[in-house]
């Protein structure tokens, strides 16, 4: 408990640095790496033909995004099916087959990177290097580039202006990604994660038998599949492996990567907005009591850190995170009844598909911050898990609020956000009001269409799944289990997160192309909504503070803001759930 409890001290010192540095990105204000980056921008929009100061509406922004994902979705799809050309492929590796090469490209292009294949055998140094470290950039940049349009939309005045895509992608790969990346890469590198081109090198092992050690451009990949929040592995074992994670240092480090950016972007939110507030005149912020209020609470620590609205969603999500960290640590420190009855010692834990070098803490932590922040990376097994440990991560990928990655968290919170203060305005008989701007029927509608699509997604599909004989065909265990391995596939498919209950059977024709669907819509469908809301907000008049006026800054409202996301959450997916990991518990335990 301990090494967790310092594991995450560090997190919240490191957080304030990076997520300064990002908001001075966001913002377009001056950083230090200004003066060499400038013109390398420079030189990228001349090639490109991009003017950064044509600003883009809402519509604009998303059409731009879409349609740049798209194109190289496709030139993605045609390097994965012509990869047995002899082009940094020492391992003869063949081109990828249509349904797997279908799944893969959507995987990495929406950030998911669910992986149906093995890395070091279903894929060539070409493939991972052109397709897979691109695309973890790209798709990284891509939805922090949404998330800062988002919310210059909420934070803006009346001019219809989210900022130019292209120049936000950029700029956040340039700026950001690149340099962390390579910061990273070479701590990684440090640690001893490969980075070569050399093919796979055969062994003899003290036990006398052959072992074959994967080799290639490991380190490049490990840190962008972290930093920007992807989670595919160079191999098929992932960061459980010691090539990909060999020391407790390298685990750290993948760690804070994951980490470090989507509790950046929720500072980014909160300095962006206080700035938006600044501008404004001193009457249409609050009255004077209110006022002196305001004052008061601005030269507090937490504030200058975060921002007042940006604390407020922090605590919320720290609260989740911490509660779901919680449950994960103490199911697996409680071991598994069927091993101790096998008489195997539960002293240490459930350490059944654990390294031992973790223990169940940094494995418990691993992957309850993989799935919070949507990486997908894995350090154990996921399939191993308790049936209640297990449970964590798949309800936080079903919550998609717990900070989440590449901004998308921070953007699935502001819209529960607004469904909250829309029931608080209710009950008092109010117009609800966020940021300012007052929520109407057309935010409401969006927000609501926006919360409805991701459980429509994982339930209708776990539906039809379990319904039809192709879905049947890949659920390797009959019982409560194969219920929670094909609910955990589908989560981690519409939350963009990655990591599967791998017992799974996942490589055909259905699971390929229904995964693949779930991956793009709960995407781009999610995304171009949370634009619109922004367009919506954007356009409106500011109103005045007043006695009645809900505070969203508060530890109040961010204990309301959890209650309303559990709620609705269990609403929605505690039927299942007891079905699955929940009846499996209580099997285990009776």
């Amino acid at each position: 408990m301990l090494q967790i409890i310092l594991t995450l001290i560090i997190y919240l010192i490191l957080v304030i640095p990076a997520g300064i540095y990002v908001y001075h990105v966001a913002a377009g204000k001056h950083t230090f790496a200004d003066l060499v980056l400038n013109r390398v921008d420079g030189v990228i929009y001349k090639i490109c033909g991009i003017d950064p100061k044509n600003s883009m509406n809402w519509k604009k922004y998303a059409v731009s995004l879409v349609a740049a994902n798209g194109v190289m979705m496709l030139i993605g799809y045609f390097i994965l099916r012509i990869q047995s050309i002899g082009l940094f492929n020492p391992n003869g590796i063949d081109g990828m087959e249509e349904s797997l090469s279908f799944n893969t490209i959507i995987s990495f292009m929406t950030n998911t990177n669910l992986q149906h294949y093995s890395g070091e055998s279903g894929l060539s140094y070409l493939s991972q290097m052109l397709v897979i470290t691109f695309m973890m950039f790209v798709s990284a940049a891509s939805g922090y580039a949404a998330c800062v349009a988002f919310i210059r939309g909420l934070a803006g005045r009346t001019k219809d202006n989210v900022g130019n895509f292209f120049s936000d992608l950029i700029r956040i790969t340039t700026r950001v990604l690149l340099p962390f990346s390579i910061v990273g890469g070479l701590l990684l590198v440090w640690q001893g994660v490969p980075q070569n081109f050399s093919g796979n090198v055969v062994v003899d092992t003290i036990e006398g038998t052959k072992q074959v050690i994967a080799m290639g451009p490991v380190a490049a990949l490990e840190i962008i599949k972290h930093l920007g929040t992807n989670g595919g592995g160079f191999l098929g074992a992932n960061s459980a492996t010691p090539i990909e994670n060999p020391t407790i240092l390298s685990n750290l480090i993948e760690l804070y990567s994951m980490m470090l950016l989507p509790g950046a972007c929720v500072i980014t939110f909160g300095k962006m907005v206080r700035d938006r507030k600044r501008e404004l005149p001193s009457d249409a912020i609050s009255d004077g009591a209110n006022a002196a209020i305001s004052k008061k609470a601005n030269k507090s620590l937490t504030v200058w850190m975060y921002g007042r609205e940006g604390r407020s969603i922090f605590a919320a999500m720290g609260i989740l995170f911490l509660i779901g960290l919680g449950i994960c640590f103490w199911a697996e420190s409680q071991g598994n009844p069927v091993l101790a009855g096998a008489g195997l010692s539960q002293s240490m834990g459930s350490m059944e598909g654990k390294e031992v070098r973790f223990g169940v803490a940094q494995s418990s932590l691993f992957t309850t911050v993989t799935t919070s922040f949507t990486t997908g990376t894995v350090n154990n097994m996921h399939d191993t898990l308790t049936p209640l440990g297990g449970m964590v991560p798949m309800l936080h990928m079903m919550l998609n609020v717990v900070f989440g990655g590449k901004g998308v968290g921070l953007m699935n919170m502001i819209t529960y956000a607004i469904l909250a203060v829309f029931i608080c305005g209710l009950m008092i008989g109010r117009t609800p009001e966020y940021l300012g701007k007052k929520i109407e029927g057309r935010e409401m509608k969006l927000a609501a269409l926006c919360i409805i699509i991701h459980p429509l997604l994982i339930l209708a599909f776990s539906a039809l799944a379990v319904g039809t004989q192709a879905g049947l065909a890949g659920i390797t265990n009959p019982g409560y289990h194969g219920l929670s391995q094909v609910l955990y596939e589908f989560a981690s498919s519409a939350a963009n997160n990655g990591s599967g209950f791998e017992g799974l059977a996942d490589n055909t024709l259905f699971w390929n192309i229904t995964t693949g669907i779930v991956m793009f819509f709960g995407r781009y469908l999610s995304m171009v909504l949370q634009l619109a809301i922004a367009g919506s907000l954007m356009k409106k008049r500011f109103v005045n503070e007043s006695a009645g006026t809900l505070h969203t800054d508060t530890v109040s409202f961010a204990v309301i803001l959890v209650f309303v996301v559990y709620i609705f959450a269990a609403l929605t997916f505690f039927p299942v759930l007891a079905l699955g990991p929940v009846a499996e518990h209580l099997t285990l335990w009776a």
